[in-house]
């Protein structure tokens, strides 16, 4: 379920558990193959229709019978899982940058609406409650951009980024949705119109905190880091 480009992409990547033992570790239990998009009992799903970001082609794969050849094995048979893991570092910074673009559309919206929009004989943007608003959201803006950029940075430096890659899609894709629902309050009642483009921008807001792995799988990440780190000093 729920596999992006599902309906456009020419070859796959599944992941299979191999190994029959119930016990065996994720880290051994899974392998990696490449599946051509032609392989005989592969069938793409109908396109699902989503709550948000629907240009995403999201679909459902099904296999069948499907049989791969033993070549299209990645690096080798219990790899899968430390692939995966390894892949979600380098794709996690990329979303949050998406999650960032999202943000500062909402930003950029609200400012904007909050200079046309009057109340009492001045624009919305001269309440002080307004402005508060607008400056938390430019600060969830920026320390989200650092975020990704420093996870990014780590990888381009040729170390393992697990605990920046967490902290950036988590934060993030926390801060999207923060912003994208204070775009909404800002515009008030025309916010919850389709008229006006920030409902649709929360709708889109929403899957960030979702795939990639879970904000609370995010977390998970982080505290796990740093136990280890901190154990690693005590010794």
């Amino acid at each position: 379920m729920w596999i992006t480009n599902g309906g456009v992409a020419n070859w796959y990547f599944v992941l299979a558990r191999t190994n029959p033992d119930p016990k065996a570790p994720a880290s051994k239990a899974f392998t990696g193959f490449i599946v051509d998009r032609d392989t005989p009992g592969l069938t793409p799903g109908r396109k699902e229709q989503n709550m948000g970001q629907r240009a995403s082609d999201t679909r459902g794969i099904t296999f069948e019978d499907v049989r791969v050849p033993k070549e299209n094995v990645l690096i080798g048979e219990g790899a899968g899982f430390k692939i995966a893991m390894g892949t979600f570092d380098k794709t996690r910074p990329p979303v949050a940058a998406g999650a960032v673009g999202l943000a500062q559309r909402c930003l950029d919206e609200a400012l904007k609406y909050s200079l046309e929009r009057k109340t009492f004989g001045v624009p919305i943007a001269y309440h002080q409650a307004v402005q508060f608003m607008l400056a938390d959201m430019a600060i969830g803006v920026e320390t989200s951009r650092l975020a990704y950029r420093l996870s990014a940075w780590e990888v381009d430096q040729g170390r393992r980024n697990s605990y920046y890659a967490s902290i950036a899609k988590c934060h993030a894709a926390d801060m999207a949705n923060k912003i994208a629902s204070d775009a909404v309050q800002i515009f008030g009642g025309n916010g919850f119109n389709t008229e006006y483009p920030v409902e649709k921008l929360m709708r889109d807001a929403k899957i960030y905190q979702i795939y990639e792995g879970t904000s609370q799988i995010q977390r998970l990440i982080i505290s796990r880091n740093m136990l280890e780190e901190a154990k690693q000093s005590a010794k």
